[in-house]
């Protein structure tokens, strides 16, 4: 029997959605403000998951210019069928709910089309859409009533259905509700299967915070009418001390060794209650069996984390390696690898990490204890390294005007150290570490430091309480995500380097 890592794609990748072709497993996770935006991950074992490419890595793909913080790209559903990988998505506060299309999951995908309702009149207004196919080929899109647009923000309808024509984009009837749930809050993240001449829909409820759980109903047609399991939640974390919380919003299918798997999301929470989730959501794995009665029960979500890994950029290609993203812009708009081969330029704008579209180049935090360094020119700018939840939770080092200065937004309150530095070439540093627990128990998910290295030794300056770069303070949907940005002028990067484990 195979064992499986836990976590199976580890920092900010919520919301997994899976599909096998032949022998080969592809996942797409949600990204919301950041481009490129949904990656894509292939395995061929289960095991060792590999970035092959995401699907909007072109401007207009995903209307994300503008969206407010945790609006963009929620949820995808990723399928296959007849040679055409599909993926249905909503680009909540932004396009609307969205029918991408590739012949290969690395891409190119399609400009994305816009799922209209009935009527023409605008997108189908829910999240979380689902596409499955009946026997005779109808497409069905089934999501989560929720309402992001007119009066009705933010009412909720349980989970809806329209049969759609994907060539002209566009329901094909009005909404039917299927199923409520079991009775939890906020059913959402649909999933059709059919499975032994039945038809299964899978969804999560509980909210996506410590009441997350999967719940599941069957019927005999993919219209329903939907019968809840007995057991509803199979799976939920809460109320338990399992170190991975938040277990929902999952996805089944098949795997290698011929038995039944479900990728979800969940969260490693730290400190005495186990109150803060640095990393945010995390895709996991778990086992499926199918009851005598046709039930299937879905095992606990496991910890079982890979050996530590190290990655380093000397930005000697011209175009951003598959890990790099940017915050409501492409990588290559936020900064430049062929201005100074060998090196990543960035221009100050006038915006800073209080701002919706900063000067920020950044790659996920994988690690719960991490180490990041970048050696910066700031001869002619200031900048450094930051880690960024959103606008209003961030930290960094920068150098710059004769100073090294290290400061801490977090939620409106604002903090910076500094000292004098007279140098135009500094290595910076980010790292985060366990508590010191001081014979007591730890009050924190970790610690971040701040430091640089100046005459051959590493100096911190400034030491923050890692709770508030976590998912709960943050209130996110994201993660960390740790990068380089620039304040004033010119700054160029000459490497950066990251090395993690989760010890």
């Amino acid at each position: 029997m195979t064992s499986y890592p836990n976590p199976l794609i580890s920092g900010f990748n919520p919301d997994p959605s899976v599909v096998r072709v032949g022998d080969e497993y592809y996942i797409a996770t949600s990204t919301f403000e950041y481009l490129p935006g949904i990656p894509i991950y292939r395995s061929r074992d289960f095991v060792n998951w590999e970035r092959i490419g995401h699907v909007a890595t072109r401007p207009g793909q995903l209307g994300v210019d503008e969206v407010p913080t945790a609006g963009g790209a929620w949820a995808p559903t990723i399928r296959h069928r007849d040679g055409v990988f599909h993926l249905v998505i909503t680009d909540a506060m932004g396009r609307g709910m969205l029918h991408f299309t590739a012949t290969d999951a690395a891409g190119p995908w399609s400009d994305g089309d816009l799922i209209l309702k009935a009527d023409g009149s605008a997108s189908v207004d829910g999240i979380d859409p689902d596409l499955a196919w009946d026997d005779d080929g109808t497409a069905y899109i089934t999501y989560s009533g929720l309402i992001l647009s007119g009066d009705e923000m933010g009412s909720h309808h349980g989970i809806q259905q329209v049969r759609v024509d994907l060539d002209g984009h566009r329901a094909l009837e009005e909404p039917r509700s299927l199923w409520s749930g079991s009775g939890l809050m906020f059913p959402e993240a649909p999933h059709l299967y059919r499975h032994d001449g039945r038809w299964y829909l899978l969804i999560a409820e509980g909210g996506t915070e410590r009441g997350h759980g999967i719940s599941i109903a069957r019927g005999d047609s993919p219209e329903g009418p939907f019968e809840g399991a007995p057991s509803n939640p199979l799976v939920s974390a809460r109320s338990t001390d399992r170190p991975i919380q938040n277990t929902g919003h999952g996805d089944l299918v098949v795997g290698p060794d011929g038995e039944w798997l479900v990728v979800l999301l969940g969260v490693r929470p730290r400190s005495m209650t186990r109150a803060f989730s640095a990393l945010g959501r995390e895709t996991f794995v778990t086992r499926v069996r199918w009851r005598d009665d046709g039930w299937p029960e879905i095992d606990p979500v496991e910890l079982a984390p890979r050996p530590g890994s190290a990655a380093r950029d000397d930005f000697d290609d011209a175009e951003f390696a598959s890990d790099w993203v940017a915050v409501r812009r492409l990588p290559h708009e936020a900064g430049s690898l062929t201005e100074r081969p060998g090196s990543l330029v960035l221009h100050a704008d006038g915006s800073t990490l209080d701002d919706t579209r900063p000067v920020f180049v950044g790659r996920r935090q994988e690690h719960l204890r991490s180490t990041s360094r970048a050696l910066v020119d700031v001869s002619a700018g200031v900048g450094g390294l930051a880690v960024r939840y959103d606008e209003r939770f961030h930290v960094g080092i920068e150098a710059g005007d004769g100073r090294l200065r290290a400061h801490a937004q977090l939620g409106g309150l604002w903090q910076e150290w500094s000292e004098p530095f007279d140098g135009t070439e500094v290595e910076l540093v980010l790292r985060t570490r366990r508590p010191n627990d001081n014979g007591g128990f730890p009050r924190t998910s970790d610690v971040i430091e701040l430091g640089a290295v100046v005459g051959g030794m590493e100096r911190v300056l400034a030491e923050i309480d890692g709770r508030f770069l976590s998912s709960e303070v943050t209130e996110s949907f994201t993660g960390r995500v740790t990068g380089l940005s620039a304040r004033r002028g010119t700054v160029a990067v000459d490497w950066f380097a990251y090395e993690g484990d989760d010890e």
